[in-house]
């Protein structure tokens, strides 16, 4: 069963993994924020296999990720913390009981919990490295939001206003596909037996 769940969690990752490349510039926000699905797999993963195996999906697809990345593992570190944060509540609270409802409950919960995650991670983490890293000034990246909206002021406000929302919203749209598809796909994830899962 291990074997088997090793397995899973590898085309899962390998899936995410995927899924990071078909992203797509969301109308309302900078042109430097792409919206993608690739924490589906791990929602998935943490609802099938359990939320740890859900944490170790996003692990696998940053660190696949890596090797072709331009952003100097800042985009990855950031991806997972915000991954792991969406998956692993929700996963943790269906393992509970393994219900609809809780499955509806907990992948909210997650969704929330990326969303304010998102806030600190952002201010404290993404922005500030990439200021370093790169050069960029606070100022420059504060007029691509004004671009939009004029009227904020501070990085602090900038992702308030788009980032908390725009974070929720992604992981809401694999909220929603989740519940679509996990029901089809369970009795393949388990490799047949879908037994006590609803």
């Amino acid at each position: 069963m291990k074997t088997r769940n090793l397995a899973v969690a590898g085309m899962l990752s390998a899936l995410a993994f995927v899924l990071q490349y078909f992203e797509f510039p969301v109308p309302l926000m900078p042109a430097f924020i792409k919206m993608d699905l690739s924490d589906l797999p791990g929602l998935i993963g943490a609802f099938a296999l359990g939320p740890w195996y859900g944490v170790a999906i996003c692990l696998v697809k940053n660190i696949l990720h890596m090797a072709v990345s331009q952003s100097a593992l800042v985009g990855e570190m950031c991806n997972f913390i915000l991954g792991a944060s969406f998956v692993l509540p929700a996963g943790i609270i269906y393992g509970m009981k393994k219900t609809k409802r809780n499955a509806i409950i907990g992948a909210l919960s997650g969704a929330v919990i990326m969303a304010i995650f998102s806030f600190p991670s952002n201010l404290f983490l993404t922005y500030p490295m990439y200021i370093n890293l790169y050069g960029m000034s606070e100022e420059t990246i504060i007029e691509a939001y004004q671009m939009i909206l004029p009227r904020v002021e501070t990085l602090p406000q900038c992702l308030l206003v788009f980032n908390v929302p725009f974070t929720f919203v992604k992981a809401m749209l694999s909220v929603v596909i989740t519940l679509f598809i996990y029901k089809p796909l369970s009795p393949i994830l388990h490799g047949g037996s879908d037994r006590g899962r609803k």
